[in-house]
């Protein structure tokens, strides 16, 4: 193998961790005047060099903050992937004329690359999928000083700096201590220890082929009878009904009413009107 194929072969975190390490954390550390010079090549100049200079010198930290997520269960070269993409990302917007350092504007988004992937990949997303869930989830981890359950007065401590109730830092405590399950038997088992595997026994019924089937006929049938109500009313009452619920620009009561010259309410009682009578049509 030629040296060169060495060097691709050692930046790749899914190759070779410890060797992608040390390649990484071997690489220059940039100055501040040399980070401003490349940084302004590649805001102004759109220099690709420049960028690929700054993400290569910047690989170290994104490794750095990877290992702070390593208590989630998931590879840590899957990690430094997904923050190596945070952190193109921010190269791409960086802006030196703002006079702040790129490590510090980067953390941000190799961090936000990083959580996604955590909650993509883990068995959380199922419990933490609003923004104040997603919060107290990765705060909780960090809080939390040992592996074993917290005490009372912890908890406490903790719902009072994220303002969260403590019952709900208690539940999310509990979810995340539980064990994930894999869905198909582990490698080697016996067919007694594979039958108990979710893969034999859960079914997702949205894929059934006949479910499928019926729900479009059902979907067809329903427009059908629709068509064929709505063509047993009076010109007025489907102009009505089309313009109030089929349209996207909505028509209001009164536009309506100024149009055919009634009153709102008028136009109210037919809209019911025609309302019932398809409900009753479509029903029989």
């Amino acid at each position: 193998m030629g040296t060169s194929l060495q060097v691709i072969d050692t930046l790749s975190p899914g190759r070779n961790l410890d060797a992608y390490m040390q390649s990484v954390t071997a690489i220059p550390v940039l100055s501040a005047e040399e980070e401003r010079s490349l940084g302004e090549r590649l805001h102004f100049d759109g220099d690709v060099e420049a960028a690929r200079r700054l993400v290569m010198s910047h690989l170290r930290f994104v490794v750095h903050v990877a290992k702070t997520y390593s208590g989630y269960g998931l590879p840590l070269g899957d990690l430094i992937q997904e923050g190596n993409i945070g952190l193109m990302k921010a190269v791409k917007r960086f802006d030196p004329t703002m006079g702040v350092r790129l490590v510090s504007f980067a953390v941000h988004w190799v961090k936000a690359e990083m959580h996604e992937f955590i909650l993509r990949n883990w068995r959380i997303v199922k419990v933490a999928t609003t923004k104040a869930q997603r919060k107290l989830f990765f705060n909780l981890r960090s809080k939390k000083k040992g592996l074993g359950w917290m005490t009372t007065d912890e908890v406490n401590s903790i719902a009072e700096d994220l303002g969260v109730d403590a019952k709900v830092v208690r539940q999310m405590e509990g979810r995340m201590a539980s064990v994930d399950t894999a869905f198909d038997a582990p490698e080697g088992a016996d067919d007694e220890q594979a039958a108990w595997a979710p893969a034999h026994f859960l079914e997702d019924k949205s894929a059934d082929p006949s479910q499928q089937v019926e729900d479009s006929n059902w979907e067809q049938d329903s427009q059908r009878r629709l068509m064929s109500a709505m063509s047993d009313l009076d010109e007025r009452s489907k102009d009505i009904l089309a313009r109030r619920w089929l349209s996207d620009d909505k028509a209001t009561l009164h536009e309506l009413a100024a149009e055919y010259e009634v009153s709102a309410e008028r136009i109210r009682q037919l809209e019911k009107n025609a309302m019932k009578k398809i409900r009753i049509s479509m029903e029989a």
